[in-house]
C-alpha cells in the first residue's frame, strides 16, 4: 500500500528507530498464453512504496516453467489479506496483498514481533507469525544478491556490504558471503526494519485440482521483527524486482481481482479471487482498459489518467490535469492502490465533490459522526424496524469515474457509502467512503482505493500495459471458482 507524506515525517520516524534501522529503504508524501497455464489467488488487504527501476532477476524466467496462480483473499475491515505457505515444513501466514509496493514482508516470532505505537490497530491482531528456525529450507540473503541491493536502494551496491564487513575483493569477484544487513522499509505511516531471508513458497495452480501445489525456492521476502504502525504483513504486487509478480516471472503477463464488498469481511465461507498468469488477462474483450502512465520518477506502480467524475445525472465536472499526467519530476496522475482503503482526491476538485453531491441527497446530515468518524458527508437514513435489508438507497446519486481512453466506470451504489454501524432507532448512519487527498507536491495527485474497487472484476495487463474494469458480482465469480481454502 503506497504512501505519500513530507520528509520531515520520515526524519522524525529514522530518528525515532534509529537503534533499530540500519538504512531508509524509500520515503514518499501522502497517507496486483497457449501452453502456459495460470494461479488464482485468495485477498485480505494493504501497501507500500515506490522504488527505483533495476534490472529485473526473476526467479522463473521460462513460459514453460510460469503456471498460472489462483488463490484466495480474505476480506478484513480495511484491505485483503492472502495466506502465503512459507517454508519447509510449511507455516502459513496471512498477510495484506499491495498493488502499491514491491517488498512482501511477514512477522517473524510471535513471541520477539514488536509492533511500536500500535493501539490505533487493535483490531489487527498478529494473525500469524514466521519463524526461520522451524524451516529446513529457510536462510539469510546474502551481500552479493541483487536483492540484497535492491532493499537497500544505494547508488554505490558495495556500501552496505561493506558495513557488513565484505572486503574489497570479495565484493569485485561477487563472492561475499556476509549476509545481507538489516534494512528498513518506510510506508505512509509506518516503517518496518527486518532481514532479507530466502525460502519455499508454495502457490495454488489452476488446473482442475484446486489443491494443485507449486513449490518456488529461493522466493525473497523480509523477515520483519520490529514495525512502527505496521501489525500484519503485506505482498508486494507492485513492478519492481522483489515483488511476487516479478518474482514468479508474471511480470510480463498480469494479475486480476475481484474485491468482495466489506459486508463479507471475515466471513471464511466465501473469499475474493485473485489470479496471476495468462487466465488473468485472456477472454477480458467486454472489459473497458485504460493505458497504464508511466511515471519516470516512481515506476514501479500502477497509475491512471481521470479525466472526470460525474455525479448522477448532472454535469461532468472536469478534473485538474494532474490526475492524468506527470510533471517534470514524475509527480501527479492517479495511483490504483490495493492497499490505501478509500479513494483519495485532490482540492479544491473533492471539494467540487462534495457540493455536487450534498445538492442530489435530501436526507438529514449526521455532523455528530461526521466530527466523530473524520468522514466529510454522513447522512441519517429511515431504516424501518432497524432492519438493514429494508434499506433503499436506490436515490443516492451515482458517482462515475471517467478514465482516459474513454473509459466510463460506474461505481456499484455501495461503494460510495457505507453504513457506520448497526441501525438505531429505526435510523441507520451512512457516511461517504472518500477522503481529501494530502496537500503535497510529491507523489501521486490522487489514489483510487479498494473500496471503491468492490464488485470491480480490476485486471492488470501487463504485457500491453492497461488495466481494465468491469463491474460485476464477485460473489458471483468466487461461487464458481474452486479456491483452495486457506
Amino acid at each position: 500500500m503506497t504512501s505519500f507524506f513530507s520528509f520531515s515525517t520520515c526524519l522524525f520516524i529514522s530518528f525515532f528507530l534509529s537503534s533499530a534501522l540500519l538504512h531508509f529503504n524509500q520515503c514518499y508524501a501522502k497517507e496486483r498464453h497457449p501452453s502456459s497455464s495460470s494461479l488464482v489467488l485468495s485477498l485480505t488487504r494493504r501497501k507500500t512504496s515506490l522504488s527505483i527501476p533495476k534490472p529485473s532477476y526473476n526467479l522463473v524466467r521460462k513460459d514453460s516453467e510460469t503456471l498460472d496462480i489462483r488463490e484466495p483473499l480474505r476480506e478484513v475491515r480495511d484491505g485483503y489479506l492472502i495466506s502465503l505457505n512459507i517454508g519447509t515444513p510449511p507455516q502459513i501466514i496471512q498477510v495484506y496483498m499491495d498493488t502499491g509496493s514491491d517488498l512482501t514482508w511477514v512477522p517473524c516470532g510471535s513471541l520477539s514481533f514488536d509492533c511500536i505505537d500500535c493501539d490505533d490497530y487493535k483490531d489487527h491482531k498478529l494473525m500469524s507469525s514466521f519463524s526461520p528456525s522451524f524451516s529446513s529450507s529457510s536462510y539469510r540473503d546474502f551481500c552479493a544478491s541483487p536483492s540484497c541491493i535492491d532493499i537497500h536502494s544505494s547508488d554505490n551496491p558495495f556500501d552496505q556490504c561493506t558495513i557488513a564487513g565484505c572486503s574489497l575483493s570479495t565484493l569485485l569477484k561477487g563472492t561475499c558471503s556476509r549476509p545481507c544487513p538489516s534494512f528498513a522499509y518506510t510506508y505512509g505511516e509506518g516503517i518496518v526494519s527486518g532481514t532479507l531471508t530466502r525460502d519455499t513458497l508454495r502457490v495454488h495452480g489452476t488446473s482442475s485440482n484446486p489443491n494443485s501445489i507449486r513449490e518456488v525456492p529461493k522466493f525473497v521476502f523480509g523477515c520483519v521483527g520490529t514495525t512502527y504502525r505496521e501489525p500484519i504483513g503485506i505482498v508486494g504486487f507492485g513492478k519492481g524486482p522483489l515483488s511476487l509478480t516479478s518474482q514468479l516471472g508474471f511480470l510480463q503477463k498480469g494479475f486480476s481481482h475481484c474485491f468482495l464488498p466489506f459486508k463479507f469481511a471475515n466471513n471464511p465461507n466465501i473469499s475474493s479471487p485473485l489470479v496471476v498468469g495468462d487466465l488473468a488477462i485472456s477472454s477480458k474483450e467486454n472489459f473497458q482498459f485504460t493505458p497504464m502512465l508511466k511515471s519516470p520518477m516512481y515506476p514501479n506502480f500502477y497509475y491512471i489518467g481521470l479525466e472526470a467524475i460525474t455525479v448522477g445525472n448532472g454535469a461532468t465536472t472536469q478534473v485538474p490535469l494532474t490526475l492524468r499526467e506527470f510533471d517534470s519530476l514524475g509527480n501527479g496522475g492517479m495511483l490504483i492502490d490495493s492497499g490505501t482503503t478509500y479513494t483519495h482526491l485532490p482540492n479544491p476538485f473533492y471539494s467540487d465533490l462534495l457540493t455536487a453531491l450534498r445538492s442530489s441527497i435530501n436526507y438529514p446530515r449526521a455532523e455528530d459522526i461526521e466530527a466523530r468518524t473524520g468522514f466529510d458527508l454522513c447522512y441519517r437514513l429511515p431504516c424501518p424496524n432497524n432492519n438493514i435489508n429494508s434499506l433503499v438507497t436506490d436515490d443516492f446519486p451515482s458517482v462515475t469515474f471517467h478514465f482516459l481512453n474513454n473509459v466510463s466506470l460506474v461505481l456499484p451504489n455501495e461503494n460510495n457509502f457505507y453504513a457506520m454501524g448497526a441501525p438505531r432507532n429505526s435510523t441507520v448512519v451512512k457516511c461517504l467512503l472518500f477522503q481529501s487527498m494530502e496537500d503535497s507536491d510529491e507523489g501521486p495527485a490522487g489514489i483510487f482505493g479498494n473500496f471503491q474497487q468492490q464488485n470491480v472484476e480490476v485486471v492488470y495487463d501487463l504485457e500491453k500495459e492497461r488495466i481494465g474494469f468491469q463491474t460485476t458480482d464477485c460473489a458471483s465469480i468466487a461461487n464458481s471458482q474452486v479456491l483452495h481454502k486457506t
